[in-house]
């Protein structure tokens, strides 16, 4: 096996055709995202494509890695098949549904999977619904797309499961019936979201955890607070 890819250090390029800048930005993304609370312990995983060359070419965080310390020369290199070719480690069983929404999204360059505490809370209490509804707030124009406050983002929850061929069909499904989507849920563990850049998809991350704060909030509201035109 290769040795693992690395960042901006001359000596130690990013890998033929990378682009270094996208991927310091996904290590401090990641570190970021830990510093907020939203991958706890070694939770959460995180993988962008910035090889020029080839759109099949992934790096992802490995398995088991505290995201608070994350560097460069930590992410692992993966193929279309998620077989590992460089770097040391291995990938989490769920850079499945990494490869799976990369596919299903072809504009997407990054993939950001966090767990925090209200997108676990929300999957779980909207689970049964399918999709967590999320409407009239100003900050839905953080996502691509969104022009309006009045825009509803319904955002998929998928039953969780540990069977990860199962899982991965799921989230194939999921996005295919919501095309327009900027996330999806995995039911009391944990949203997945994309972006053309790491930058939009740690935009469309904050965005969304902020939106299921203000919802969880109303939600547990002695005086269940709702949007004028909601019912």
């Amino acid at each position: 096996m290769s040795e693992p890819v690395q960042g901006t250090d001359p000596a130690q390029p990013a890998g033929e055709g990378s682009s270094s800048v996208e991927i310091d930005a996904l290590c401090a993304t990641a570190r970021w995202c830990y510093a907020r609370g939203w991958v706890p312990a070694t939770s959460g995983n995180f993988s962008v494509r910035p090889f020029m060359n080839s759109s099949a070419r992934v790096l992802v965080t490995p398995s088991g890695l505290d995201k608070g310390t994350l560097q460069p020369g930590d992410l692992i290199e993966i193929d279309g098949q998620g077989q590992v070719v460089a770097g040391t480690g291995k990938p989490s069983a769920e850079t499945a549904l990494h490869l799976v929404l990369y596919g299903a999204r072809p504009q997407a360059r990054a993939i950001l999977h966090v767990h925090s505490v209200w997108n676990t809370l929300l999957s779980g209490h909207y689970a049964a619904g399918g999709f967590v509804p999320l409407e009239g707030y100003e900050i839905l124009k953080g996502l691509s797309g969104v022009t309006t406050h009045a825009h509803l983002e319904r955002v998929p929850v998928l039953e969780n499961t540990q069977d990860y061929a199962v899982l991965a069909q799921k989230m194939q499904a999921a996005l295919e019936e919501n095309p327009t989507a900027h996330g999806v849920l995995l039911s009391r563990h944990g949203l997945y979201t994309w972006g053309q850049s790491v930058a939009e998809a740690r935009r469309h991350l904050e965005a969304l955890e902020f939106l299921f704060e203000i919802e969880g909030r109303r939600l547990l509201s002695r005086s269940a607070i709702e949007p004028d035109f909601l019912p």
